[in-house]
């Protein structure tokens, strides 16, 4: 099995910053497409950004210029950065992978955490 095990979430005032990290463990022998997604109360979840393995990345349009996801193939961790950050960023996000393991390649999640942008 593998864990995706995600830090950094919290409470910031709007315009401030926060970091998330995901780390890929367990029986894995790489993760190859990751990324983090975002679920808001009463909607659905959505695609914040994604990195491929040799650093192509995909932003949603609502976090272009303030959010960057970048990775350590090395540690399978992903980063997010997050500035400028606003009340509408508020949400559970939840890291997203596509990994190897013994039997085939299979998609995981993290089990979220909680960032809270005050106005």
């Amino acid at each position: 099995q593998v864990q995706l095990v995600e830090s950094g979430g919290g409470l910031v005032q709007a315009g401030g910053s926060l970091r998330l990290s995901c780390a890929a463990s367990g029986n894995t022998f790489g993760c190859h497409n990751m990324g983090w997604y975002r679920q808001a109360p009463g909607k659905q979840r959505e695609l914040v950004a994604s990195i491929s393995t040799t650093g192509r990345t995909n932003y949603a349009d609502s976090v272009k210029g303030r959010l960057t996801i970048s990775r350590d193939n090395a540690k399978n961790t992903i980063y997010l950065q997050m500035n400028s950050l606003k009340p509408e960023d508020t949400a559970v996000y939840y890291c997203n992978a596509d990994c190897e393991t013994a039997s085939r390649l299979r998609n995981f999640w993290g089990q979220g955490t909680q960032v809270t942008v005050s106005s």
